[in-house]
């Protein structure tokens, strides 16, 4: 069965990324809140698809399967107790592309959707990811 694939950016959008950029290998910070459970009901309509600046560096996408595996571990044993419910630790449904995938749709916590006009310049340098502004 064909899904349209839904890409994620990983730091801002995956991991929390408070404590900024430490490396490509280096992933200290906790999920997004909320984070397994949008994936959880995506993955049945969408192809999972996390792309990240760390995608092309060395150790980068080792590093994000990693962190995936603890995270998605933490949150089935947390949120899904019953083991029927549980799926494989291994989060197999998520896949990570050396490079950025032709996605039907993208979330990014750095971007700003094009509606045909291009957005003031000064605006532009302003902009502030979500976990930055307020």
């Amino acid at each position: 069965m064909y899904k349209p694939i839904l890409c994620l950016d990983f730091d801002g959008v995956c991991h929390s990324y408070t404590s900024g950029w430490k490396g490509a290998d280096v992933i200290p910070d906790p999920p997004v809140p909320g984070l397994f459970d949008f994936l959880e009901r995506a993955s049945t309509v969408f192809d999972i698809q996390i792309y990240s600046s760390r995608s092309n560096q060395p150790g980068g996408i080792e590093a994000m399967q990693k962190w995936f595996c603890e995270h998605y571990t933490i949150w089935l044993y947390q949120y899904q107790p019953e083991p029927e419910k549980r799926h494989s630790v291994e989060p197999s449904w998520i896949k990570f592309p050396t490079e950025k995938p032709a996605a039907f749709i993208t979330l990014d916590d750095r971007a700003i959707t094009f509606n045909g006009t291009f957005p003031d310049v000064d605006s532009l340098r302003s902009f502030q990811p979500w976990y930055r502004s307020g």
